[in-house]
């Protein structure tokens, strides 16, 4: 039924993701990793419920798991355990980024080479996901 709509309307497929959404146990220490570490935008702020950030034309979302878990005006929803989330970024900012992490006392848990080119690492942020900067070679997309 992919691509159909409505009377068999054509759809158009789906190209990108709008929102990731990760649970964290708190708000400022995900504040201070993901919005002074990472450079991420802050867009909306929450307390007791959520924190919002802008990567361009995409959402990353970081929720208290019991928070997002209650019935609100949204459906409910959450996860157990750690997440993932993955950034892209040139290939060529890898070591730097290595670098830029490793100064703010955040350690690299997993270098990646991947078989099909290209390379990535992992680290965990201060709830335990697990989040992993690499280029979109990794998927076959090219860069950019």
């Amino acid at each position: 039924m992919a691509g159909a709509g409505t009377d068999d309307t054509p759809l158009r497929p789906l190209e990108r993701v709008l929102e990731t959404v990760l649970y964290v146990d708190d708000l400022d220490a995900a504040e201070r990793f993901y919005g002074g570490i990472l450079g991420l935008q802050r867009v909306s702020r929450r307390d007791g419920l959520f924190l919002f950030f802008r990567l361009r034309r995409q959402m990353l979302l970081l929720f208290l798991p019991e928070a997002a878990a209650e019935n609100r005006a949204l459906p409910p929803h959450g996860a157990r355990g750690p997440g993932h989330v993955c950034f892209e970024i040139p290939e060529a900012e890898l070591d730097g980024w290595r670098a830029h992490l490793e100064r703010h006392g955040i350690a690299v848990e997993h270098l990646q080479n991947w078989p099909g080119g290209g390379r990535s690492l992992y680290f965990r942020d201060p709830a335990g996901n697990s989040v992993e900067l690499a280029p979109a070679s990794i998927w076959g997309l090219g860069e950019g």
